[in-house]
């Protein structure tokens, strides 16, 4: 069972080494990197490329390592009793499995996808450590330990919003997405615009990577941001010569696909002002 990537995913040599390192230790695998490149969308190539089922657990602010065992619908089962309904008898009416259940209760093995675990507040990855190690939870309401019958292949995702416990740390394989580079990002385009005439990708690359070095720039446009970008591109049915920028325009053309805030509009319109005010001299 090895990853190599995918048609439909360029997979760099030291992410499918990371891949399959976890997959042989059988350890969670920790995926770090900027947003947008491609962190989440590698759990779904993995179980395509490995033809596994995968279960998404996607963390928000207020997620608790609980849900992801199960949840105990009291109230419920309150409102029940008062009504005399039968079912209040049998307290597993009242479980909802969460998706480390659904995972570990499979018949087959699975792909798991926590997503943005750093959402979560600093105790929830903490809270996983003995789920993580012995792959088995207690259902105190019912008495039953649910164990999982195959060990998932478990990938995890952050956007570094905030540092993980060291203790989490040590239960991991990890991996850090770099941005990637021209050739890389080249394949990329590719897979999601073949046939893009060379100029203009050679030209939107070298405005777009220009754009990513500006100094003082706040968010810095990612692979999907580029992506998007280069789709209005073809819409628009733009050409190379298209993309040339003067002094009276430091903005990319579209500029709204990769620029996402005030701040850096702001940035390249006051560049243009000082080119200008240069010129004129």
């Amino acid at each position: 069972m090895k990853f190599e990537g995918t048609s439909d995913y360029v997979a760099t040599d030291d992410l499918t080494i990371a891949v399959n390192a976890a997959v042989t230790l059988e350890r969670p695998l920790l995926v770090k990197g900027e947003p947008g490149t491609g962190k989440t969308e590698l759990a779904r190539q993995v179980a395509s490329a490995l033809g596994l089922r995968m279960i998404e657990w996607n963390i928000k602010s207020t997620t608790k390592a609980q849900q992801g065992l199960y949840e105990y619908d009291a109230v419920s089962r309150l409102r029940d009793s008062q009504l005399g309904e039968e079912s209040v008898h049998d307290v597993s009416n009242y479980i909802k499995q969460g998706k480390l259940w659904e995972a570990f209760a499979a018949d087959e093995k699975v792909v798991l996808l926590i997503d943005e675990i750093d959402k979560a507040d600093i105790e929830f990855p903490n809270d996983l450590l003995q789920e993580l190690d012995k792959m088995e939870f207690h259902v105190y309401e019912t008495g039953e330990t649910i164990r999982a019958k195959h060990r998932p292949i478990m990938i995890i995702t952050s956007n570094n919003e905030k540092e993980l416990p060291d203790a989490f740390l040590r239960r991991c394989f990890f991996h850090y997405i770099r941005f990637p580079e021209p050739s890389v990002m080249r394949k990329i385009v590719e897979v999601h615009h073949p046939g893009i005439k060379n100029e203009l990708l050679a030209a939107a690359l070298t405005q777009f990577y220009e754009l990513r070095e500006q100094a003082g720039l706040k968010k810095k446009p990612s692979t999907s941001e580029v992506l998007d970008w280069l789709k209005l591109l073809l819409a628009e049915d733009l050409t190379a010569e298209d993309l040339k920028r003067d002094g009276v325009n430091a903005l990319p053309k579209l500029h709204g696909a990769l620029l996402k805030n005030e701040q850096d509009v702001h940035l390249f319109e006051r560049l243009a002002f000082m080119a200008r005010s240069q010129g004129d001299r």
